[in-house]
């Protein structure tokens, strides 16, 4: 199987040069996804609807090269204020409880802009038939 790569058609991909994600073999590697509604071009104020949006646009990406979010087997968090790790967990649990995945949350000084309170990454394994 060839390398794919898969758009979500935000035009940070193409001017900061990168993909959403990028499929090689058995193995999808999800860069880190921000809050932003890719359909609206907008960012909600709340860590829980950014970071629902976050697992929406990673679930997309996924689909799009042929995996499910059961596959996911890491998932790095980050956020930028450690108040929001509750609520940021409450969505992840409602996400990722059955699948469990080795995941870490740091917390950062910032993120590209203010407005983001949230970044996800995750890679996923195709699960074998």
């Amino acid at each position: 199987m060839s390398r794919r790569l898969i758009s979500t058609g935000s035009p940070f991909e193409k001017t900061f040069g990168y993909s959403r994600a990028v499929v090689d073999g058995d193995f999808a590697f999800v860069a880190g996804t921000t809050g932003y509604d890719y359909t609206t071009m907008t960012m909600p104020a709340d860590v829980t609807s950014q970071s629902r949006n976050c697992f929406k646009t990673i679930e997309s990406a996924l689909k799009e090269g042929g995996f499910e979010m059961a596959d996911v087997v890491r998932a790095t968090y980050y956020i930028t204020d450690p108040k929001d790790a509750d609520a940021h967990f409450a969505v992840c649990g409602e996400v990722l409880g059955d699948i469990r995945p080795a995941a870490t949350l740091l917390v950062v000084a910032a993120l590209l802009k203010p407005e983001m309170k949230v970044e996800i990454e995750v890679t996923a394994k195709r699960r074998s038939a």
